[in-house]
């Protein structure tokens, strides 16, 4: 299979290990992710206001690009990138008038947009096209005993209209789990916010809620935290270090993008995993699941 791929901004910085982590496991899937030939920001540090036309140009030129490359399906990684150009997409799927407005004004580009390009997460991909019995025969290392919190956040289950899942009750990721051989905990902070800009503005709210939902996980007996947002793992993961200097009695816990574990699970190269971009060192949960097997 080959789709275009629209990597983002974050993923080009501070989440490498996302991207080269993704990139392996798909290639090992047999699905080659073609990265736009041209791409800008998605956007997302604008308003999504639905009246808001002007910022919508940003995701909706992306959607041309893919159209120029050849494509009718666009992959992310990136939660926010996921949610800011499929809102876009649905917004002028819906409003031809505000469509024609956007086309107007981007009349230098060689196309005009149509709407006709389906946006996807990679999760998607991997339950809709993939298959969790597909996953599975790919595992060479499975993650017995391993126990992980399943973390969507805001952005792949909201709103409802864009959602990747049940908006209650998400469960894409604990199918994942289970077919790299894993646990999961029923975690009631899978779809709270991670405190998203607030880390600038008022970190304490973020290191308050980082504190609480680290806290649960492991009292759930959860091993790491699981998630596919680079805000939501600056958040949980990054601020983990500013945690312990406001509660002592913190004690850090590993926080991953869903492809590393996968990575893992499947026995790719260690130079897949990306772990050295991680702020917490997670080598030492994998050694409790190779000493199981």
């Amino acid at each position: 299979m080959r789709i275009s791929y629209y990597p983002g901004c974050t993923l080009k910085s501070t989440a490498k290990n996302f991207e080269i982590s993704a990139i392996a496991v798909a290639k090992e899937l047999d699905i080659e992710f073609v990265e736009l030939s041209r791409w800008n920001c998605c956007g997302t540090v604008y308003s999504m206001t639905s009246d808001d036309v002007m910022h919508q140009l940003a995701p909706i030129r992306n959607l041309i690009r893919v159209k120029e490359d050849g494509f009718d399906r666009v992959v992310t990684l990136c939660s926010m990138c996921f949610n800011t150009l499929k809102r876009a997409n649905i917004l002028v799927q819906r409003d031809r008038e505000k469509l024609d407005k956007i086309n107007d004004f981007m009349y230098l580009e060689n196309i005009d947009y149509a709407g006709d390009v389906e946006v996807l997460h990679f999760l998607e991909i991997l339950r809709d096209d993939v298959g969790w019995d597909e996953i599975r025969t790919h595992v060479k290392n499975p993650l017995n005993g391993l126990v992980f919190a399943p973390y969507y956040g805001c952005l792949l289950v909201r709103p409802p209209e864009v959602a990747i899942d049940n908006v209650e009750m998400p469960y894409v990721l604990d199918r994942l789990f289970e077919s790299l051989g894993a646990g999961t905990i029923d975690y009631p902070y899978s779809t709270e916010c991670c405190g998203a800009y607030n880390t600038v503005s008022n970190p304490d709210i973020v290191l308050d809620k980082t504190y609480a939902m680290v806290n649960l996980a492991r009292e759930q007996g959860a091993d790491a935290i699981i998630l596919s947002c680079p805000l939501c793992d600056f958040n949980l993961e990054a601020r983990q270090k500013k945690v312990m200097e406001k509660y002592p009695d913190f004690h850090p816990l590993p926080v991953l993008y869903f492809t590393q574990i996968m990575a893992v699970a499947f026995g790719l190269p260690e130079d897949t995993y990306g772990f050295e971009y991680n702020a917490i060192d997670p080598e030492e949960i994998f050694k409790k699941a190779r000493e199981r097997l």
